[in-house]
């Protein structure tokens, strides 16, 4: 089987969770009309299936998220990177699948530690920051949470003046 057939399964996983589906490898398999073994071809268990969902959802973020710096993420201060996160998070390019990694309660842990090591480069604040300058990007970084965290969840998410109001705040934080 060759690659394409390992992204119409992820596709087809992502859009079974955005219509509220159950993930497992029979249920990939059906919803892109494949067998059960041909989807272990490529993802031998569910965790391996879920974990490259995970991975697949946050590459989308990682893209989106470097188009909004001018060098690697590496090479830019822990302000720019978060200021690229608060600006993906406000975006409103998010949806149900961006919570993949709680889509599994077996896998929960697993999932979740996953997502923290591929988000955390955008968001880990340096030990030797000053605790003023720290806690005003912990701030920034908590407005970006909940922001994209509400336009998953499809709960209580922000008005375009509501966001840029968000956006203010957290302008104000960062300058500080």
């Amino acid at each position: 089987m060759n690659n394409s057939s390992r992204e119409r399964i992820l596709d087809g996983a992502l859009e079974l969770i955005r219509s509220g589906g159950t993930i497992s490898l029979a249920s990939a398999a059906r919803q892109v009309g494949l067998t059960k073994p041909g989807v272990m071809y490529h993802f031998p268990t569910k965790e391996a299936l879920m974990l490259a969902l995970v991975d697949r959802v946050m590459d989308g973020w990682d893209a989106q998220m470097a188009r909004r710096l001018a060098a690697p993420p590496e090479q830019v201060p822990a302000d720019e990177r978060l200021r690229a996160y608060l600006d993906w998070c406000l975006s409103g390019g998010v949806d149900e699948t961006d919570l993949v990694m709680l889509t599994d309660q077996r896998l929960r842990a697993t999932l979740k530690e996953r997502w923290v090591a591929r988000v955390a480069p955008w968001v880990d604040l340096p030990e030797d920051l000053p605790p003023e300058r720290r806690s005003r990007l912990l701030a920034v970084r908590l407005l970006a949470d909940g922001v994209w965290f509400a336009d998953a969840a499809g709960v209580f998410a922000p008005d375009q003046q509501e966001r840029a109001q968000v956006r203010g705040v957290a302008e104000a934080l960062l300058a500080e």
